[in-house]
């Protein structure tokens, strides 16, 4: 401890804008995608190559271990340590050159691969090797692991498309591998001797076939290889040196590609075929079997993509290239097969396959399933027998599982229902990798075709290589990392693959009875955080998930960053004062709320659940911030105002905004002159030939934008409906839900219910205006009240307008607006039903409609009006809100049906939003 202090203390000395030893940080780097879990002492994000240098030099003078991180995917556990962890992924992540005739790239190892695939299709060139977590994994991950992905069978691994090698090594010392050098005379001589001395066995055991990835890749030094040191260092997986950058090679993109996706009667008829299909050309040969689609099916809103593939228990992609489309559809069509043309299907049926690591982690059931032995590989003509031997394997533990994968160059990707929260399931998981092993070496393969071996196969490499193989990995460690500091206990010396196990034992000391109902994870706060396996989708930089980690970047501030900590929390070890951990709160603190990660992230985790619980318990018989009295308590206030609105709006300036502990530069919400209520009693309702509709009147509407109830009435009644409101008071308690102060919310949930529950039982369908309402309704509302009837009723009663309108027999009331509108979507409404109702709504009426698909508008109700939110919430609209109404010409409508995204726009911007119901009542025939 005391050589850890001194480390600490000398790191934030020389280094105080790139280390980081806070709790919350520390807690979010103890995992990546893998089963394993190890607590660094701190992490530095550097933002040049003299940080790096200086922070690998302090480490190894106090004989400390460095390990180097890129998007933390790794699903082997070869990028967390208990020492220094390096993340190059905040600020080394530059695309340095593309040279379009020598067809190559010059790359920072934080380069996330989507940015430079992004780049590189400019010129018609890409990248080949692109693994399923493109979106968020990086270059110098890829060179650590020697990553492949789809399309491996037409351009190769990583080492296959690597030209040259920026190092850093322990000693200080920099150097440039390539073929026929390593940069370093004196560690030339050492790696040609070593080559000399084993001649056969590189020949004999190394290099067999193309994912053959377990171990180094030494069979690169062979002379008829070209002594190629760049090769041999890529899969190393940070044991041999710091990557600074990287030239890489590139390949031409096909002027057009087809996906072909075949059916078959089961996963061993699939496996067979697969690698026919890849000696025909083709670009990908991707498998997976029926298991992987019942989970997709299970999910919400699965069914449809699983939908568009053809009949069958297994499937095979393959993905045909041609220099013209109609080259392309032939060549399709000369290998069977549903033929996919239409673009929105075909990204459907990608995504499937590219969230599979998501997907097999639960299985349909709902029962866990973990990596460890997620990436064998055999010569691909073994792959069916071999896949029949290990389900026999599985069959024979009583173990179910979910496979996919690199079908066509014999690489499984498996995930195992094992038990890896208890001494006993761990011993099992033990014997199966054990058995497992065997089985993969009686068929020549290896342990890892893409992932490396990190902690989890690194101990069974003395299964598949010979004691001379094996004293040449050490070797050549040695000759690059002579004391052992780069990320030990991999590869060479490794850790037993049972220890460290993040689920273990011990996982779960803090005890929580949590008021939500939970019941995808059976009421367990620590089932749900394990929901966060860490695949790493909420680090895209684009997209709806994770907003606040894209504008800042941190890794505390994505999705899996929080649920890191949170596990922490739960562990009680280094994080220990449970739910009054100020270290946890200020983790979650920037967390929006949005729920994106409900419905984008593959095993949807839900923070702004799990943020309610924290809340409720933080600040349980404590005093809380202002603005969760002020925000939290909005219904209350908003009714009090409403007595007199004018007096209310007068008193509402920046002084009022300080006093209740909300943020000074916002400007404050006005309360309507007349509440939507107080506007429908005094008009006559319509006769209502088409049944009856009860609008919901959240505070929002009701009482700050009664123009969106007004208009929506005018609309229903237009569509022939009588519409009521509930018959007393009601509020569906999201603004105490967002706040943590969850027992007030339950109350008022419960109260509003029985206001509605004669128009319930009367057959009445309700109508949501605002989304976030809407989906407390439908959701939310039966994870607070589970034993509630009429909860459980109305959550299949709710609908929004435009789903009401999209869903009405018989004309329509409205002409043609021919316009267009940039459309911002609620990130509750995108995280539950969907837009698609209103989509067609609108494009029924000719309206144009650019979508925003930024996510959250940033202010994300009480968020954006809390103090230190400001920057985030800015940022957050300047993604693509901001600049897309700002571009917006004045003809062009501002559709927003979130009362937050509509003060946010009219907050950030000179234009006013307006919701559905407006746009619709403006379409009515006269």
């Amino acid at each position: 401890m005391a050589r850890q202090r001194d480390f600490v203390r000398h790191l934030t000395s020389e280094l105080p804008y790139a280390a980081r030893v806070d709790d919350s940080t520390r807690a979010a780097y103890t995992s990546d995608a893998s089963i394993y879990r190890a607590v660094p002492a701190a992490v530095v994000e550097p933002r040049n190559r003299e940080e790096v240098a200086k922070a690998v030099r302090i480490a190894v003078d106090h004989g400390v271990p460095v390990t180097c991180r890129g998007g933390g995917t790794s699903i082997a556990g070869n990028s967390i340590g208990s020492g220094l962890v390096i993340d190059f992924s905040r600020h080394l992540n530059r695309l340095r050159a593309i040279d379009q005739d020598a067809r190559t790239a010059v790359v920072e190892p934080g380069l996330v691969l989507s940015k430079l695939l992004a780049a590189t299709a400019r010129h018609g060139l890409t990248f080949g090797p692109d693994p399923s977590t493109l979106s968020r994994c990086t270059l110098g991950g890829m060179i650590g692991n020697n990553a492949c992905g789809p399309h491996s069978v037409a351009w190769g691994t990583t080492a296959d498309n690597v030209v040259d090698l920026d190092v850093l090594l322990a000693d200080g010392r920099t150097i440039t591998a390539r073929a026929g050098s390593s940069g370093d005379p004196g560690l030339d001589q050492r790696l040609r001797a070593l080559t000399t001395d084993h001649l056969a066995e590189f020949r004999t055991e190394l290099g067999r076939f193309s994912r053959q990835v377990s171990g180094y890749g030494l069979a690169s030094l062979l002379p008829e290889n070209g002594f190629d040191v760049a090769r041999a260092l890529v899969g190393s997986e940070g044991t041999c040196g710091v990557v600074l950058g990287a030239t890489v090679r590139l390949a031409g993109l096909p002027k057009a590609k087809v996906l072909v996706v075949h059916g078959f009667d089961d996963v061993y008829q699939a496996a067979a075929a697969a690698p026919e299909y890849a000696r025909t050309g083709v670009l990908t040969a991707e498998g997976m079997d029926a298991h992987l689609i019942e989970a997709l099916r299970s999910r919400p809103g699965g069914s449809a993509a699983a939908d568009l593939l053809p009949p069958g228990r297994a499937w095979v992609y393959c993905e045909v290239p041609g220099d013209t489309i109609d080259e392309a559809l032939a060549g399709a069509a000369e290998l069977g097969g549903k033929v996919v043309t239409d673009p929105g299907e075909t990204a459907a049926l990608w995504k499937i396959r590219r969230d599979g690591a998501g997907l097999a982690t639960r299985m349909a059931d709902g029962g866990e399933a973990w990596p460890g032995w997620e990436d064998s590989a055999v010569p691909p003509e073994r792959l069916a027998d071999y896949l029949r031997e290990l389900h026999g394997l599985m069959d024979s533990l009583g173990r179910k599982g979910i496979a996919y994968g690199h079908f066509g160059e014999g690489c499984l990707h498996l995930r195992v229902g094992w038990d890896l929260t208890t001494a006993r399931g761990i011993g099992e998981y033990r014997e199966f990798i054990e058995r497992a092993a065997d089985l993969v070496a009686s068929h020549g393969g290896s342990f890892s075709g893409e992932h490396g071996d990190g902690r989890a196969r690194s101990e069974l490499l003395p299964r598949m290589y010979s004691p001379r193989v094996i004293d040449a990995f050490a070797a050549f460690k040695g000759a690059f990392d002579p004391t052992g500091a780069l990320n030990p206990g991999l590869l060479v010396d490794p850790r037993p693959l049972d220890a460290d196990i993040r689920p273990g034992p011990g996982h779960n000391r803090l005890e929580l009875t949590p008021v939500h109902a939970l019941s995808h994870d059976k009421g367990s706060f620590a089932g749900a955080i394990r929901r966060c396996l860490g695949v790493g989708s909420c680090r895209q930089s684009s997209g709806t998930m994770c907003p606040s980690f894209q504008v800042t970047g941190d890794e505390v501030h994505s999705t899996r960053g929080r649920a890191r900590v949170l596990s922490e929390m739960l562990r009680g070890e280094f994080i220990a004062e449970g739910w009054s951990s100020e270290a946890v709160r200020d983790a979650l603190d920037l967390c929006l709320s949005c729920k994106a990660c409900k419905s984008a992230c593959p095993v949807n985790v839900d923070m702004a659940t799990y943020k309610a619980e924290f809340l409720h318990n933080h600040y349980k018989g404590r005093l809380r911030p202002r603005a969760h009295y002020a925000l939290g308590w909005l219904p209350l206030w908003a009714r009090l105002a409403s007595i007199a609105p004018g007096p209310a709006n007068a008193l509402g300036g920046r002084t009022l905004l300080r006093l209740a502990g909300l943020e000074p530069r916002r400007k404050m919400i006005r309360f309507a002159r007349k509440s939507l209520r107080a506007w429908l009693r005094g008009r006559t309702p319509a006769p209502g030939s088409a049944g009856t509709v009860v609008l919901w009147p959240d505070t929002f509407t009701n009482l700050l934008d009664p123009a969106a109830g007004r208009a929506a009435v005018e609309v229903l009644e237009a569509l022939g409906y009588r519409v009521e409101l509930p018959e007393g008071p009601v509020c569906c308690g999201l603004t105490w839900h967002s706040t943590g102060q969850l027992g007030i919310a339950r109350r008022v949930l419960r109260k509003s219910l029985r206001s509605l529950e004669s128009q319930l039982r009367a057959g009445s369908v309700v109508v949501g205006l605002e989304p976030s309402c809407t989906q407390v309704l439908r959701d939310d509302a039966t994870e607070l009240l589970p034993d509630d009837p009429t909860a459980k009723l109305l959550g299949t009663r709710v609908h929004t307008l435009g789903e009401l309108v999209a869903a009405h027999e018989g004309p329509l009331p409205f002409k043609r607006l021919d316009t267009a509108a940039v459309v911002q979507v609620h990130c509750h409404q995108e995280a539950g039903a969907g837009y698609g109702a209103e989509l067609s709504v609108l494009r029924e009426l000719g309206v144009d409609v650019d979508r925003i698909g930024a996510g959250c508008c940033g202010l994300a109700g009480n968020f954006g009006f809390e103090p230190g939110h400001w920057e985030v919430a800015q940022q957050c609209a300047e993604r693509e809100l901001y600049p897309k109404t700002r571009a917006a010409g004045a003809g062009t409508a501002i559709i927003a049906d979130g009362f937050s995204c509509r003060t946010q726009v009219a907050q950030g911007t000179p234009r006013r939003a307006e919701h559905l119901a407006e746009v619709l009542r403006r379409a009515l025939r006269d």
